[in-house]
């Protein structure tokens, strides 16, 4: 894809969910990404679960309460997404009209089988509002397993943009050395990190992706308050008592190819983080230091990703034998 030579704008959306509200969620997305795009981003990064929420409550919610777990899992997803569907067909909508390119956290649920399992999943949608690909995170992480399934290998990819060529992964999947290793060898320039994550050591992990990659890296999280958990949630007034203020103050950031932060972090704060970037930055760094080029010594080290899927079920036809006159069975 022919690049632009001009300098293009990112974005990190920072701001919280309308918390286990579908449809005032997308609202909310929908306006944010059209903010972006008044201020001349080409491409906005939003939080892990933006839509509709992170399960707060899985860090909280003893593993053995199954009665109060299912309860908090039935509210997420009741307003969780299948991709495609009518809440990704208004966020396209947005990118389209805005002229932005969007990266977005979903909870997804598996409509290509039980449609009851739920999946941690980043959305990657064009300026032109086509979707272009998605990412289920492969390990939750902690007592997120209580809630989401496992990913694949096969939606590991990196999507070719105007401006550069954009991947991520998902808050802790930035701890996979591999992973991190399989997107710089096909040529990740902008990376993204939407996290529930913050502080430290976070944001030296972010600035470390950055430098070891020699990508522009946007990290977006959600700024939560206990006030934005609604009340009618039973396990806000058995869990969350303790609490005061904010749950996550967020700390969003866009960091340089050289791990230098260039915008952020934010904290205690819904906002947009902006940063201008020159189209050199994506490649002259490279020179010192390229882990997929001339740094990468194939000739040691040897990396195999799976990128099959693994689904559930498979069907295959039933063959008929005319020799043996067998018909099946119906």
């Amino acid at each position: 894809m022919t690049r632009s030579k001009e300098t293009f704008r990112v974005a990190s959306v920072q701001a919280c969910s309308v918390y286990l509200d579908l449809d005032r969620t997308i609202d909310k997305a929908c306006r944010l990404i059209e903010e972006a795009g008044r201020a001349g981003a080409v491409l906005a990064v939003f939080p892990e679960a933006f839509v509709p929420g992170y399960p707060v409550w899985a860090w909280h919610i003893p593993s053995g309460r199954t009665a109060e777990l299912r309860e908090a899992y039935a509210l997420l997803h009741a307003s969780s997404i299948a991709i495609p569907g009518p809440a990704t067909a208004r966020l396209c909508e947005a990118a389209r009209s805005a002229g932005v390119a969007v990266a977005i956290g979903v909870n997804e649920r598996n409509a290509e089988a039980s449609d009851t399992s739920l999946f941690n999943t980043l959305l990657y949608i064009g300026p032109d509002g086509k979707i272009l690909g998605k990412h289920r995170k492969l390990i939750p992480t902690g007592g997120e397993r209580l809630i989401w399934s496992w990913g694949d290998g096969s939606d590991l990819a990196v999507y070719d943009l105007p401006f550069g060529r954009v991947s991520g992964l998902i808050c802790w999947e930035n701890y996979m050395p591999l992973a991190r290793y399989a997107l710089a060898a096909w040529g990740v320039q902008i990376f993204v990190a939407p996290t529930w994550d913050r502080g430290e050591p976070w944001l030296s992990t972010l600035r470390h992706v950055a430098k070891e990659q020699r990508s522009v890296v946007i990290g977006s999280c959600q700024a939560v308050r206990k006030d934005d958990i609604p009340d009618a949630l039973s396990f806000k007034a058995k869990y969350l008592a303790g609490l005061d203020g904010w749950i996550n103050p967020g700390g969003s950031v866009i960091v340089d190819p050289d791990g230098k932060i260039m915008a952020g972090p934010a904290n205690e704060v819904e906002t947009i983080l902006y940063a201008d970037v020159r189209p050199d930055q994506l490649v002259g760094p490279r020179w010192q230091l390229d882990i997929a080029g001339h740094y990468s010594r194939p000739d040691v080290f040897e990396l195999i990703v799976h990128r099959k899927a693994t689904p559930v079920l498979t069907e295959t036809e039933r063959e008929r034998s005319s020799e043996s006159g067998s018909h099946g069975v119906s």
